[in-house]
């Protein structure tokens, strides 16, 4: 790529090979010396603006690579966001879980004790029955001894059913809890497994711009030195 002309350098060739041939050099060995002087001048123009050029785009890649990076921070601090709004949520719902638990204690608590204020209540009205029928008739009291233990072994039966199904509604939440639980988890390994990626291939892209850079610079470097033995080759021995 050649410079623009409002970049080139005024180079007077027709000075320049009068003074080598009055130093001994043919006109054709000192026009040859001055095509290639104003062909050098020109390709360190180009190297220059390309270089410049060069810069530019790496500077343009720089700006793009730090608007990925604040992409990729505005991201974190939503996935923060997010994951302490599940994390408050989840508490929140525990805890109402645990209230619940806690007024099914409680209820069943009072239902047991009223119960056995009950049994209570009817031992002691089924012992006045039964001293009351003592005293009419033995056997009579004996059908009434036996219906009430029926009646007590229906009640501890009942009792022992509630006991059953409460332990099965708090073992059903609790593992409710551990699959929540666990999917959080799962949702916040995810998100971090995400970011990990777009930060690789983020690494990935600049080394690619670097390792390009570092080739195009060589090469030019290399054509510059095929341009100077040229040169030293003219040269008078």
């Amino acid at each position: 790529m050649l410079p623009p002309m409002s970049e080139a350098i005024a180079f007077d060739t027709h000075r320049f090979v009068k003074h080598l041939t009055e130093n001994g050099f043919t006109e054709q060995q000192a026009e040859v010396l001055a095509d290639e002087q104003v062909h050098l001048l020109n390709t360190n123009l180009a190297t220059q603006a390309d270089i410049a050029a060069i810069q530019r785009e790496i500077a343009a890649v720089q700006r793009e690579i730090a608007t990925v990076q604040r992409e990729i921070e505005v991201l974190r601090q939503e996935t923060k966001a997010d994951i302490e709004v599940l994390r408050q949520e989840t508490k929140t719902d525990i805890a109402a879980v645990q209230r619940e638990i806690e007024v099914l204690r409680r209820e069943t608590k009072a239902g047991i004790a009223a119960v056995q204020r009950e049994i209570e209540i009817l031992r002691q009205e089924t012992k006045a029955d039964i001293e009351v029928l003592r005293q009419e008739t033995k056997a009579d009291i004996e059908v009434l001894r036996q219906e009430t233990k029926a009646e007590i072994a229906a009640v501890q039966r009942e009792i022992e059913v509630l006991r059953q199904e409460t332990k099965a509604d708090i073992a059903a939440v609790q593992r409710e809890i551990e699959v929540l639980r666990q999917e959080t988890k799962a949702d916040i390994a995810a998100v971090q497994r995400e970011i990990e990626v777009l930060r690789q291939e983020t690494k990935a892209s600049m080394a690619e711009v670097k390792s390009d850079l570092i080739k195009w610079m060589v090469g030019a470097l290399i054509a510059q030195g095929g341009v100077i033995v040229a040169l030293l080759k003219l040269l008078p021995g």
